[in-house]
């Protein structure tokens, strides 16, 4: 039987009483919750698409497994095996990024998956976490040292990582990333003359999108003036809002899920607070929340300037995904494909989201100084 005192000095038993346990139990609720929307909301799409009724709910628990060996897996590295691990999965996945380029599908009018046999990669996914990881790498060893030219290394890693999203195109991870980025710049330092720069180069790009890319535009204008167009899916999800009330409707009692084509990713908040409630929206609302507000009072007591900048980024990555997510479904912002961290149905987004957890609790755990005795563990649980 393994014992987990103080006393015991095993890797497991250290991890334990460095790890913040309170995270923990925030990241597994909103898996929990996911397994349960995924159930609620896919039985109705895999009906439309003559697949079996349970398709979705089979092949999200088919990654689960390797998701949640993820997230504790990496949680158990130190602060240098974090950074390499950036390293390997961020080129690697600009590599396979490219490959999509070549040989991946047009799907919706962008290629941005791999087929693997019966599942698919979007590699995308798997070098967000890496690119803040390396970002905040870079600021850090730029502020410790003027001989190592941090910032134009870190501006040549996003110039790289967006220019491969453009062309895929992916303008909503464009846009995610260029946030973070900015966040990052803001919190290492840098003067407004390149905060203000990097807003109008984002502004820029968001012209040239509208402008160059018919259904970036067609977003746009059918949110500015739903007259416009077809939005079927907004309205549709603001209804489901309204109609599930405070209590909701009940489990399995939704309608929305039975005519949304996106149910089960995008939409995913729609059917919960049709079929929860206002109660169930607090609830997945409140989880993000306390992860980002209680990983960024972490960072506050880190001294490492590259722990304090990875965690601020990796948690902004996690919090604006989920903000741009619940804006969509609430009709705050215009449409854009992007998950619900944990929660909307995904293979590939829920390994990347488990990685980059995996590297936040890393990162976030309690740093135990050389030579400490067990008792002086009590400070970092």
């Amino acid at each position: 039987m393994i014992r987990l005192s103080r006393a015991n000095r095993s890797v497991l038993s250290e991890w334990w009483w460095t790890i913040d346990r309170w995270t923990v139990v925030a990241i597994l609720a909103l898996v929990a919750l996911g397994i349960i929307l995924t159930l609620a909301a896919s039985p109705a799409v895999a009906n439309r698409l003559s697949l079996n009724s349970f398709h979705f709910v089979y092949r999200q628990a088919v990654f689960l497994v390797p998701a949640l060996i993820l997230i504790f897996g990496v949680s158990f590295f130190t602060t240098r095996q974090v950074r390499r691990l950036a390293v390997v999965v961020f080129f690697g996945g600009l590599v396979l990024m490219g490959a999509t380029l070549l040989i991946g599908p047009e799907i919706k009018g962008a290629t941005r998956w791999l087929p693997l046999g019966r599942f698919s990669l979007q590699p995308s996914e798997f070098v967000k976490p890496a690119f803040v990881v390396l970002v905040a790498w870079m600021f850090a060893e730029g502020a410790r040292s003027k001989a190592v030219p941090g910032m134009s290394l870190a501006f040549a890693l996003y110039a790289l990582f967006i220019g491969l999203l453009i062309l895929q195109p992916d303008f909503g991870q464009a846009t995610l990333i260029t946030l973070v980025f900015g966040g990052l710049l803001f919190m290492v330092g840098i003067s407004w003359f390149w905060i203000i720069g990097l807003g109008a180069v984002g502004l820029g790009g968001a012209i040239a999108a509208y402008q160059l890319v018919p259904h970036v535009a067609s977003r746009v204008d059918r949110f500015m003036d739903p007259a416009s167009g077809d939005t079927y899916q907004i309205d549709r999800a603001m209804e489901a809002v309204q109609a599930g009330g405070f209590f909701g409707r009940g489990p399995g009692e939704g309608a929305v899920k039975l005519i949304l084509p996106d149910a089960h990713t995008d939409f995913i908040f729609a059917v919960a607070a049709e079929e929860f409630g206002v109660l169930a929206g607090v609830l997945i609302i409140g989880l993000f929340s306390f992860i980002v507000i209680r990983s960024l009072l972490r960072a506050l007591d880190e001294t490492d300037l590259f722990v304090q900048l990875a965690v601020s980024g990796l948690t902004l990555l996690i919090g604006a995904q989920a903000l741009i997510n619940l804006a969509v479904n609430l009709n705050l912002m215009p449409a854009k494909g992007m998950t619900l961290p944990f929660i909307s149905y995904g293979g590939s987004s829920l390994l990347a989201l488990a990685v980059a957890t995996g590297m936040l609790l890393s990162l976030t755990r309690r740093r135990v100084h050389a030579g400490a005795q067990p008792a002086e563990w009590r400070a970092y649980a």
